[in-house]
């Protein structure tokens, strides 16, 4: 009996560290056997922008005049923003802008309904060829779309994701590092898989699909808008690449509960999303799918197999010395990441501390996002996270 406790200890051991460690390194070195190509710069696509809005005053105006200001041909941009029944000045401020800009098409629905609903009423307006993906609360930098639009000269790219940078500023400072971190580490996972043309998941603030391989999200049962749309291309058979040189920024959540409410959000919302793909969990594009399994489902279970990695460590604690030696790990583990916690909590930051408690913090957003996922508690209604 013991061997086979052993067996699947080890097993778990191995699906966390691949989850982590292994599949990043592997990813990497994979694409550095892919040549890039150079694009010619001159062409530009007409492009369709959609933002989904909702009670977004302090942002809106900004946000599209960034947009009126790139390095492109604003006679090849139309802008479409959707307001999901908002109830702050969101829609008058886009009334009053749409009486100015002539590329700027504004809905303004009555009822709320969620992300997923406005983005698939915003594209059956679209007129162009390519649709852009944002957020009311992202910026461009000037040269982005024209970065992100250039791969779309190959015909086999089917979508393109840019790169999304966030920033802190004094109000988040002693919050924000640690997502920081894990969101440059995620970046640097995302530019492998993009230089394979298998992205899995797209930064939701920054990037680009044909319109003909738009799949609608769907509104009855609440689901991550950018992973649904970025998988949808996959599955037909399209690359999907990232783009290191079209970057937006957003801000940092402002505290850590706020970032908290979100990941068990997103966590929810992901489990569905996977549940309208299952055919890609095994499919004959094998570096596919193990991208899938590695970069996202086994690490939707980790804070489950971290259970089962300690009691199956308490069980086994005498078995062995390397065991008992492991079990301490754990142990050591998890107080430093306490520690971690108490120390943000007095405003004190040593990093290896803090790092280990955001990614305990994470884990557990996770497990609430999945019970919240069997439970159906999660909502269809979306709204940007304060910044």
């Amino acid at each position: 009996m013991n061997h086979i406790l052993i067996i699947l200890f080890f097993i778990i051991i191995f699906l966390i560290i691949n989850s982590y460690i292994i599949y990043p390194i592997l990813v990497q070195l994979l694409s550095l056997f892919v040549s890039h190509k150079k694009y010619d710069e001159t062409t530009f696509h007409p492009v369709s922008i959609l933002i989904s809005a909702y009670n977004e005053e302090k942002v809106i105006e900004s946000r599209v005049m960034n947009l009126l200001n790139q390095d492109y041909d604003l006679n090849k941009i139309e802008i479409l923003i959707g307001s999901d029944c908002s109830d702050d000045r969101t829609n008058d401020i886009l009334i009053g802008l749409s009486k100015k800009i002539s590329n700027l098409q504004i809905f303004l629905f009555n009822e709320r309904r969620g992300k997923g609903a406005v983005l698939n009423d915003l594209v059956s307006h679209a007129r162009n060829e390519i649709l852009i993906f944002t957020d009311a609360n992202t910026t461009f930098a000037k040269d982005a779309i024209k970065k992100l639009t250039i791969h779309f000269n190959d015909s086999k790219i089917g979508g393109v994701s840019g790169k999304l940078i966030l920033i802190e500023d004094r109000l988040s400072f002693y919050d924000g590092v640690e997502e920081q971190k894990y969101w440059n580490y995620e970046n640097f996972i995302k530019k492998s898989e993009g230089n394979l043309g298998i992205l899995i998941g797209a930064n939701g603030g920054i990037f680009a699909i044909r319109k003909e391989l738009y799949a609608n999200i769907p509104i009855d049962k609440p689901v991550t808008d950018d992973f649904f749309i970025s998988i949808a291309v996959l599955k037909k058979g399209y690359k999907f690449v990232y783009e290191a040189d079209a970057l937006a920024t957003e801000s940092i959540a402002k505290d850590l509960e706020i970032e908290f409410k979100r990941k068990v959000r997103f966590a929810a919302t992901n489990f569905q999303t996977i549940s309208f793909f299952k055919s890609l969990l095994l499919n004959k594009n094998i570096l596919l799918s193990y991208a899938l399994w590695s970069h996202k489902i086994l690490r939707w279970f980790v804070p489950i197999l971290l259970l089962m990695l300690f009691i199956l460590n308490m069980i086994l604690i005498n078995y062995s010395p390397i065991l008992t030696y492991i079990f301490y790990i754990q142990i050591l583990f998890y107080s430093l990441a306490f520690l971690g916690y108490v120390l943000l909590k007095l405003k004190i930051r040593i990093i290896p501390l803090t790092l280990s408690f955001y990614f305990l913090m994470s884990n557990y957003a996770l497990l609430l996002g999945l019970l919240n996922f069997l439970k159906k508690k999660h909502s269809l209604k979306w709204q940007s996270t304060p910044r």
